[in-house]
């Protein structure tokens, strides 16, 4: 074990990773708890996520009230810009939890790990007030959202959910079904502490061992396997949201693909693994038959 994760998951050693990754994305990152705001999380959320002369996925109202009743609004600054948000709101009381529902980066900031900072003040905050877990979901579709949740969070898959949000038809999920994949950062955990000072989650010996169960074929669309093997990968296209856009029908395909494989797998009692940097999960499906 790492001298990071050796460390005991306490508010002050969450408060030092928070201000440490804060420093590295040279962000300042606090509490928002007024009108102005939450006119400005507002407004950034609109530009991540809709088209021209659409509403924001949060109004000033929302971020009010929860910020009101106690849960999470966080804003990431440089300088009086604010450049990346966060929130959430807690789960029933005996689950010590809170859901975090949307987070966000201005384009002009992305690849500082703004959005990690973020997620580690959450972390910060949460076991401040006394919580054992943050869950929230994303597309499972977005190789890069799936690194970032797996391995540079070290966040568990708990399930996978088939057109979670219904039809959203915005500037990132397109007119297509919304599958998800929710996930369990379990703030005390070893692996979760590490993950909160650097230390991404190492991928397992089982990566080696696993069989093709979905691959990117000739024509970069998806490529079914027939294996019984306990370990399989399941690979994801490139570029998914460009395929959206430029290629629906493929998307779509795409879409249905990992619907079968990690889907089917997770609701079977499969367990996510792993997620590596060719862009493929392992998952262990345990004994078939």
């Amino acid at each position: 074990m790492t001298d990071a994760a050796a460390q005991s998951a306490s508010p002050e050693e969450a408060a030092d990773a928070a201000t440490a990754a804060a420093a590295t994305a040279g962000v300042e990152i606090r509490l928002l708890n007024n009108v102005d705001d939450f006119t400005r999380v507002a407004e950034l959320f609109q530009s991540i996520w809709t088209k021209q002369g659409e509403n924001s996925p949060v109004n000033v109202e929302t971020l009010r009230a929860l910020s009101k009743a106690g849960s999470y609004v966080g804003g990431a600054f440089e300088g009086d810009e604010l450049v990346g948000a966060c929130f959430g709101f807690f789960a029933a009381p005996e689950q010590r939890a809170l859901h975090s529902h949307i987070a966000g980066v201005s384009s002009r900031m992305r690849g500082r790990s703004v959005g990690f900072a973020l997620k580690v003040h959450q972390r910060a905050w949460a076991l401040q007030e006394g919580l054992d877990e943050i869950s929230w979901t994303f597309d499972p579709l977005i190789s890069r959202n799936a690194h970032f949740n797996l391995v540079k969070l070290a966040a568990a898959p708990t399930s996978y959910h088939r057109n979670f949000y219904g039809h959203m038809a915005d500037a990132l999920n397109g007119a297509d079904d919304t599958d998800r994949m929710l996930v369990t950062w379990y703030v005390r955990d070893p692996q979760v502490v590490a993950a909160s000072h650097g230390e991404s989650a190492a991928v397992g010996h089982e990566a080696a061992e696993a069989e093709p169960l979905l691959s990117v074929g000739e024509d970069l669309g998806p490529l079914r396997h027939r294996t019984e093997a306990r370990f399989v990968r399941v690979a994801l296209p490139r570029d998914i949201e460009s395929l959206r856009l430029t290629e629906p029908a493929r998307a779509t395909a795409w879409r249905l693909a990992l619907r079968e494989t990690l889907g089917s797998a997770l609701e079977g009692g499969g367990r996510v693994l792993s997620f590596d940097r060719s862009g493929a999960y392992t998952i262990d499906r345990g004994e078939q038959g």
